[in-house]
Formats: structure tokens, sequence, C-alpha cells
């Protein structure tokens, strides 16, 4: 099975465990652009459980629609996970969603340094009530390649996250 596939198995999951749940989710993207909210959007049904995607690109995004702080982008950077937990936490603060999903990284082909290679991929699952987890990782492959890992660890991360509810 390639990436993409069980990228959309792993959507389908966390669908069913957010509809046990009673719970709604909410992504914050950087590197991924979107592309989770589009996998668990492709479920269908998930207008009972996905609440709302934040695409935030940019330093300023992440700020203005989120509430990371600047002194966090400038201390930290874009890709860390203090940046990742803050995304989420924004997620949540700013919708009706009771879990949020953040990544933001470094797809490439630019964009790496010797500190945060391209694939380095920040990641935090934040949920109401319960502390923020966080992972950082190191993924190989081109651009596309390292966002569908990103795409599917999120994902994964987020089933792991329901299952302990």
């Amino acid at each position: 099975m390639d990436i993409q596939a069980a990228s959309e198995q792993l959507a389908q999951r966390a669908g069913t465990l957010l509809t046990q749940r009673k719970v709604r989710c909410a992504t914050a993207e950087s590197c991924t652009g979107g592309w989770v909210a589009q996998v668990l959007t492709s479920v269908g049904g998930s207008s009972a459980w996905f609440e709302r995607g934040f695409v935030t690109y940019s330093n300023a995004a992440k700020h203005q629609m989120l509430d990371v702080p600047w002194a966090m982008l400038s201390e930290y950077g874009a890709v860390s996970v203090e940046t990742a937990a803050a995304m989420a936490e924004g997620a949540l603060a700013h919708s009706e969603a009771g879990i949020a999903v953040a990544i933001t990284g470094i797809a490439g082909p630019q964009g790496g340094t010797p500190e945060k290679p391209v694939g380095t991929v920040a990641f935090a699952w934040g949920a109401t009530g319960a502390p923020t987890d966080t992972s950082l990782e190191q993924f190989t492959g081109d651009r596309t390649a390292i966002r569908w890992q990103a795409v599917q660890h999120a994902i994964a991360g987020l089933c792991r996250q329901l299952n302990r509810r």
C-alpha cells in the first residue's frame, strides 16, 4: 500500500474515532499546505467531525490566525515543536474543535540548514483539557514524499491521541 492510500485509511480511522468520542477536529498546517485537512475531509461524513483547517504558511499568518507569539517565532523559528504546540493551541482557541493537529516543517528542496535540514517537520496534537503532545521528525525524499510522510504522521498521531480519550 502506498503512503497516500495509507493516509486515507488513517483518515477513515480518525473519523470513526472522532465520531465515537463526539469530538470535532481542527488542523493548523504550514509545510503541508492543507493536505491533512484535504485527506481528512475526503472521508464521507467528515462534516460531522471536521471543524476547520488553518493554512498558515507564513510567520505572519501563524501570528495573526493562531496567535503564535513573534518572540517564539524569533527564538525557536517556525520549524520547532514550540511553534507547532502554539499552532495547535491556537487552532483550538480559534475554533469549536476539541482536538487539533499542527504541522510546520521544511519540505524542500530549498530552505534547509545544517541545524534543520530539509525533511525536518515539527508536529503537535492538542486537546481541550489535556497537555499538548509534540514530536520532531526527519523525513526523507523529495518535496512530495516529505509532505505525504508528514500527513501520515499527523493523522496517525491524531488517532493515537483519540485512542487515549
